[in-house]
């Protein structure tokens, strides 16, 4: 299957920014009111939270059996990221975060936009080639019963969670200028 490494990554990343929106879910719907004027302010961490257990259930069944629907999802999914982040990072307005994982301070950038697009043709590579099945079955056909590549996956999906979280508030601290004081 093709780029399944890299779907597993986009995956296992769902998972982890879903499970962290249930636990934080303020500082993204701080970024969802800020940017869209009719988010419901009073609701919005508890549709967050929804929306938090969606993504991560959406996420854990991908992973499991990466069927042409679920894979379609992850798709979408990335799609709307990366939407989200090019129209918060465009603003540059006072948004201090896209809420992505759940964390206060981490800045939209165009780092992001990238991981996400390359996370989408990924998933869109999946979805095309339709497998049929548990991932597990494609798996035993890799080399090493796939360990090597679920381990190479689970490396980059850290790799790709430190450059969207604390890689992002890094170069935004480097960019606040002192204050006089």
């Amino acid at each position: 299957m093709a780029l399944l490494g890299l779907y597993l990554v986009a995956c296992a990343l769902l998972v982890m920014a879903g499970l962290m929106k249930v636990v934080r879910p303020h500082d993204t719907a701080r970024a969802l009111a800020h940017s869209f004027s009719r988010w419901p302010k009073r609701f919005g961490p508890a549709v967050v939270r929804c929306g938090a257990v969606l993504e991560a259930g959406l996420g854990v069944v991908a992973l499991i059996g990466p069927a042409r629907p679920l894979a379609a999802g992850v798709v979408c999914s990335y799609a709307a990221f990366g939407v989200f982040v090019i129209y918060a990072h465009a603003r540059r307005g006072p948004l201090a975060t896209c809420g992505c994982f759940g964390a206060p301070d981490t800045p939209p950038t165009m780092l992001h936009v990238v991981i996400d697009a390359v996370l989408l043709a990924a998933a869109m590579s999946v979805a095309i080639s339709s497998p049929s099945g548990p991932v597990t079955s494609t798996l035993a056909r890799q080399y090493g019963h796939g360990v090597p590549l679920v381990a190479a996956s689970a490396v980059a999906a850290w790799l790709s969670y430190l450059a969207l979280a604390p890689l992002a508030r890094l170069g935004a601290l480097r960019t606040m200028r002192p204050v006089n004081g």
